[in-house]
């Protein structure tokens, strides 16, 4: 038997029912089974099928999404440890009727061939813009002191862990400049 010490410094010896995760706006418990990963618990259990399973070994991409604003492979977490946090999906940038501005500047670029991989693509862009906002360097950050810009060799180098096996990267790459008004 758990102590009730134990399981106040333990989060998986919490009834399931205490735990749950925030997805797309809406407050989700979590599957039962603790090993489940995030990847999974979106297309299996929310059918959220827009995240999609590339590699499963988070060297692709294609599973990527926004954890409290922030972008991961959603391949290599499991739900569990998002216990509270909000999820944000590709379905949860926008809807068929009212498009994320991202997503409709991928529309207007042909930022996409088979579409595999979009998702995971305007989600990384929009949790890379995130990140210049906040300050984040990348390895071609220039400066460090002065307020970052979403320059086109700033965001080429933040979306370099996110693959297009069609090779529509020129297009993607035309869509997130469109988006941030880097015309050049």
């Amino acid at each position: 038997m758990i102590s009730s010490e134990h399981r106040d410094s333990d989060p998986l010896a919490e009834p399931a029912s205490a735990r749950s995760i925030v997805v797309n706006g809406v407050r989700r418990p979590f599957p039962a089974d603790p090993r489940t990963s995030l990847l999974d618990f979106l297309r299996e259990h929310l059918n959220l099928t827009g995240t999609k399973k590339g590699c499963d070994q988070g060297q692709c991409g294609a599973c990527t999404v926004l954890v409290n604003g922030t972008r991961i492979n959603s391949c290599l977490s499991l739900a569990i440890m998002h216990d509270g946090d909000e999820v944000t999906t590709v379905e949860g940038l926008g809807s068929a009727s009212a498009l994320h501005p991202l997503q409709r500047a991928f529309i207007k670029h042909d930022g996409f061939q088979c579409g595999y991989c979009t998702p995971g693509q305007i989600c990384s862009a929009v949790g890379a813009l995130h990140e210049v906002e906040r300050g984040v360097p990348s390895h071609v950050t220039e400066e460090l002191v002065e307020p970052m810009h979403a320059s086109r060799s700033e965001m080429r180098e933040r979306m370099s862990g996110n693959i297009c096996r069609c090779g529509a990267y020129s297009n993607i790459q035309e869509a997130i400049a469109d988006y941030i008004g880097d015309a050049a």
